[in-house]
Order: structure tokens, then sequence, then C-alpha cells
């Protein structure tokens, strides 16, 4: 009898624009690994049935992005010491008795990203304070940032992560900026948008061209479209940036060993996730 290939994938809403089961999928070939990558695009009433048909359909596991890094705590049986701490996760594994673990590899993604690019900042602005700005902010912290401030237009989810954060790191300064301006981002060295802000064409560009100085890295975790507005605005001020996709692959990198037990190629996936972004 031929055993039906494991199925992983990501779920979230919308997630049309995703460049991961091209690298999962690439890297499951190289490997030879009889497994599939897939979109599991899901309205907020269909997610509690998907997690609840996960063995019938031999999912053994999946990646989570927006609106569901927070949502989908209370649906795991077990989750790992940083999901526990961040409160968020970003990689679910089905074991064979069909319990949820739950992981979070956005902060070993952006921190991996961080290393790469060689940075090491001191005083950065955020945008945004859901699943995925949890995970950035805990990876500042980690690496002993003196002062954040974060900007969401809810502003109780700020105040709640703000709270998270200075509870358990006594050493950086955080904030909360009511207003974007508050976020003070002339006295900042790395601005980050970590909101869904800018995947739209018609997303303004939330930061005034006046904010962005020189000695300013403007980092946009989308990736879809690869130029945002604020990334255009940051190369049109001969700023250093970057985009999203070195994140994307370092989290794939990490769920990809969370998912089979082996170590991911790095650069297949890398070349698959540059030929998705260019095809966009």
């Amino acid at each position: 009898m031929t055993l039906k290939p494991k199925l992983y994938g990501l779920v979230g809403f919308p997630i049309q624009h995703s460049l991961s089961p091209g690298m999962h999928n690439a890297a499951f070939c190289a490997l030879k690994i009889k497994a599939k990558y897939k979109l599991f695009q899901l309205k907020p009433d269909q997610l509690r049935g998907f997690l609840n048909s996960l063995t019938q359909k031999n999912i053994c596991g999946f990646n989570v992005t927006y609106p569901y890094k927070e949502e989908i705590l209370k649906f795991l049986d077990c989750q790992s010491s940083l999901v526990k701490e961040i409160g968020a996760a970003n990689t679910v594994v089905v074991d064979k008795g069909g319990k949820l673990k739950g992981f979070n590899t956005d902060y070993l993604g952006f921190m991996a990203h961080l290393k790469e690019l060689k940075l090491k900042p001191k005083k950065a602005a955020l945008i945004g304070a859901g699943g995925a700005a949890k995970a950035v902010c805990f990876a500042l912290a980690k690496m002993k940032i003196t002062q954040l401030c974060i900007y969401d237009i809810d502003k109780f989810k700020a105040l709640s992560l703000f709270k998270k954060l200075n509870s358990s790191f006594g050493k950086t300064k955080f904030d909360v900026a009511s207003r974007l301006q508050d976020l003070e981002i002339p006295d900042k060295d790395l601005l980050i948008n970590a909101s869904s802000v800018g995947m739209r064409q018609s997303d303004p560009c939330l930061v005034a061209p006046g904010d962005l100085h020189a000695g300013l890295f403007v980092y946009d975790l989308i990736y879809s479209p690869l130029q945002t507005k604020l990334i255009i605005l940051a190369k049109e001020r001969n700023l250093n940036f970057s985009n999203g996709l070195g994140m994307l692959l370092y989290q794939g990198v990490f769920a990809f060993k969370h998912f089979t037990g082996r170590t991911a190629p790095v650069k297949i996936m890398q070349e698959a996730l540059l030929k998705g972004a260019n095809k966009k």
C-alpha cells in the first residue's frame, strides 16, 4: 500500500500572496521527503472545524500567520517556552496522537536575519502590536536594545504588549505611542513595520518622509509586494532597508526542522523564495 504524503501548510486569512509553499515544497523535494505544503485560507468561523479535521486529512503540521498567531494559543495542547513568553505561535506540529504543539519560529527567524544583516540597533520604533510584532519585540529585548517605542491603532494591544515587555525586561525602556508622530522616529536607528499596512496598493505610507533620517534602518516585515511604499520611501532617502523575505526564510528554516526533524536546505529554500517573489 502506498502511503499518502504528509500534508503541511499555512493557516491564515488572506494568504493568496504567500511564498511559503514554494519554499517548503522545494525543501521536501531536495531531501526526498514525501510531503506537500499548501495554503489553508480560513475565515475565523472555519478555524475550529479545520483544527478538528487535521488527523483525518493527514495534516502533520502548519504555520500560522495573520490573524491567528495569538488566537491559535487556545487550541494548543502544548506550548514551547518561547510561545509562553511571547504570547504568540506561528508553527504548530501535530503529533501521532493528534495533539497540537506550538512553537515560535518568527522570533528565531527575525534574530537570524538581523544577525545576517549585522544589525545591532539601540533605539527602535515599531508599528504594530500583533503576533509578529510580539516576536520582534522579544527578539529586540533579548538583544538588549536600550529603547523600544510601540504604536498600534489598537491602543489596548499596544499597552498589553508594553506591560508584558516591561515586566520581563528591566534594562530596556519601553514606550507606547498614542499617535504615529509620537514614535519619535528621528531619534531612532531602526524602524520596523510589523503591521499589515502596506500589503494593499491602496494602503498609505504610515511614515512621513521627514522622519526618515540618515543612519535609520527601515525594516518592513511585508514581502508582498517586495517594495511597499515605506521601502520605496527608504530607497528614495538612500537608507538601508529590508523587506520581510529574510525573516520569512529563516522562520521557515526553523519550522521545517520542527516539521520533519531534518536540517533544512537553506540555499534551496532561499532560491525558491526569490524565484516566487520575482514572479509576483
